[in-house]
C-alpha cells in the first residue's frame, strides 16, 4: 500500500484534531509529525522531507478567511516544491478552496472530515505521484538510467528504441558532457547483441602507431616492445559492439585505415599476413556538428556513410527544459546516499539558480555541481548559495555569434526571466513588457517550470 512509504506532517492549532489524525494514520503510514504552531513549519520542513502536509487553513484569528493557510501554503511550496498540500478547514468556501487549489494544494477537505474520505484524498494523491514517477521519463541501461522527461529526450527515446534492435551503425553526436556513452551503451544493452563484449576506443587520442595497434593489434615482435601477441579492439568486439568515441578527431590517413577495415569486414594485425574476420556493429561520437563533418577537408564523406546509417542527436542540457530539475533530484539523491546524508529538499532560490544557468558542461557540469554541493551543505535544504559552477566552462550566452543558441523556446524563457527580474516578480508588468495577457504569462511560467 501506498501510505506504508509516506511520511506526513499535520498543521493544526486544535490539539483535539492532531490526536485524531495522528491515531487514524500512525498505523497506516511511515511516520507522521503533529505540529501545532505554524510558525514552526519552516523548521520542521527543514529537518525532513514529506509526501504529504495536512494543512490548517486559519489558526487563532477571529476572521476565518484561510488567508494564513494561503500565506503556510505557499511557504511549504517553496521549500518543498514536490509536497502535496492538503487543505481543511470547518468553514465551507468554495473560493477559498479553488483559491487554494490554484496556489498548488493537492486537495481540499471538510471539518468535521469523514476518515473514509481523508484516506481517500491521501491514498489518491500518492497513487498520482506513484504512477508520474513512471512516466516514460526514463531508458534503463543495465544498472544506469537516463532520465528525460523533455520532447527532445523523448525523441532520443524512440529513435534509440527502434534502432537498437537492428545492426545498423550509429552516429551520436552531441556536445562534451551530454551523454553520448550512455546513449551508445544503451543502444548495445538493449540490442540483439547485448550479451556479447561492448568495447569502447577513445580514438581521438590514438597516435597512427597506437591506432593501428589499439584497433587491429599486433603479433609478437611486429615493433620494439611487442612482447607477446595481442588482439586489437575489433577483435575484441567481436559479436558484440564496437563504439569508437571522438571520432571527429582522427586523421585523414587514419580514416582510409578504418574505412578499408569497415569495407572489408576484417582486420591484419601488424606484423602479421593473416587476415581476421569481424563481425562487429559499430557506434560512433563526436563532438563535431553536422556541418563540420560535412567538410571533406577534416572528414571523408564516404566515411561518414559508413558510420551513419542512422544518426541520433543529444541535446544540450540548456534545451532539455523539466529534465534539469529531475536530473537534480537524481543526483542529489544519489550523492546524499554515497555520503551518507540525509535526504535534501530544494528551495525556490536553488532551483530557479539551476534554471538560469546555462551550463555549458551539460550533464557532467550539473553532476559536479551537485556533487560538491551536497557535499559541502550542511543543513537539509539546498539553497542557491549552495551552487557553486567552475569557472573552466565556457558561459553560453545568446549574444550574437557563431555559437548563438536561436532555439526558440529558450529564446522566451531567457526574455521571460529578464522580464520578470526587472519587475521583481510582477506578473501584470511582465506580462504587459513581454505584449502577452496574465494567463498567457502563467501558461509560459508553468512550461518552462519557472
Amino acid at each position: 500500500m501506498v501510505l506504508k512509504k509516506a511520511t506526513v506532517l499535520v498543521i493544526d492549532d486544535d490539539a483535539d484534531v492532531l490526536t485524531a489524525i495522528r491515531l487514524l494514520l500512525k498505523p497506516l503510514v511511515k511516520a507522521i509529525v503533529t505540529e501545532k504552531n505554524p510558525s514552526n513549519i519552516i523548521s520542521q520542513i527543514e529537518k525532513a522531507t514529506y509526501e504529504i502536509v495536512i494543512l490548517d487553513m486559519n489558526f487563532n484569528g477571529l476572521v476565518n478567511t484561510g488567508n494564513e493557510g494561503i500565506f503556510w501554503l505557499r511557504k511549504i511550496k517553496e521549500y518543498q516544491p514536490e509536497t502535496a498540500v492538503v487543505l481543511m478547514t470547518a468553514y465551507a468556501d468554495i473560493d477559498l478552496a479553488i483559491r487554494g487549489l490554484k496556489e498548488g494544494a493537492s486537495d481540499f477537505l471538510m471539518k468535521p472530515w469523514k476518515n473514509e474520505k481523508l484516506l481517500d484524498a491521501i491514498g489518491t494523491i500518492l497513487n498520482k505521484k506513484k504512477t508520474e514517477a513512471k512516466k516514460t521519463n526514463t531508458l534503463q541501461i543495465g544498472s544506469a538510467t537516463i532520465i528525460g522527461e523533455s520532447e527532445v529526450m523523448q525523441d532520443v527515446f524512440t529513435k534509440l528504441k527502434k534502432v537498437a534492435p537492428t545492426d545498423a551503425n550509429v552516429l551520436i553526436l552531441g556536445e562534451n558532457g551530454t551523454g553520448k556513452d550512455l546513449i551508445a551503451r544503451a543502444i548495445h544493452d538493449n540490442s540483439n547483441r547485448k550479451d556479447k563484449p561492448f568495447i569502447k576506443v577513445d580514438v581521438g587520442a590514438l597516435t597512427t602507431t597506437l591506432f593501428e595497434s589499439e584497433l587491429f593489434g599486433y603479433k609478437k615482435g611486429a615493433f620494439t616492445g611487442a612482447n607477446e601477441d595481442r588482439i586489437g579492439r575489433f577483435e575484441a568486439a567481436n559479436g558484440g559492439t564496437l563504439f569508437l568515441d571522438e571520432i571527429g578527431n582522427i586523421s585523414l590517413g587514419q580514416q582510409v585505415r578504418l574505412l578499408t577495415v569497415l569495407q572489408n569486414r576484417y582486420i591484419t594485425p601488424l606484423g602479421s599476413n593473416k587476415e581476421v574476420p569481424i563481425d562487429i556493429r559499430l557506434i560512433c561520437a563526436t563532438n563535431l556538428t553536422p556541418e563540420e563533418l560535412a567538410d571533406e577537408g577534416k572528414f571523408r564523406k564516404d566515411l561518414i556513410y559508413r558510420i551513419n546509417t542512422v544518426d541520433i542527436i543529444v541535446p544540450p542540457l540548456r534545451n532539455r527544459g523539466t529534465d534539469i530539475t529531475m536530473l537534480s533530484k537524481h543526483f542529489v539523491a544519489y550523492y546524499a546516499e554515497k555520503y551518507n546524508k540525509s535526504n535534501f529538499n530544494f528551495d525556490a532560490g536553488f532551483i530557479s539558480k539551476l534554471k538560469n544557468h546555462d551550463f555549458p558542461g551539460n550533464v557532467r557540469e550539473l553532476q559536479y555541481v551537485l556533487e560538491r554541493a551536497v557535499i559541502m551543505t550542511d543543513g537539509s535544504v539546498l539553497k542557491a548559495e549552495d551552487l557553486v559552477f567552475s569557472s573552466i566552462e565556457r558561459s553560453v550566452t545568446l549574444k550574437t555569434s557563431k555559437n548563438e543558441s536561436l532555439n526558440l523556446e529558450e529564446v522566451e524563457k531567457k526574455a521571460i526571466l529578464t522580464v520578470l527580474e526587472k519587475h521583481q516578480g510582477n506578473i501584470s508588468k511582465s506580462a504587459k513588457e513581454l505584449g502577452i495577457t496574465r494567463a498567457a504569462l502563467y501558461r509560459r511560467l508553468a512550461k518552462y517550470e519557472l
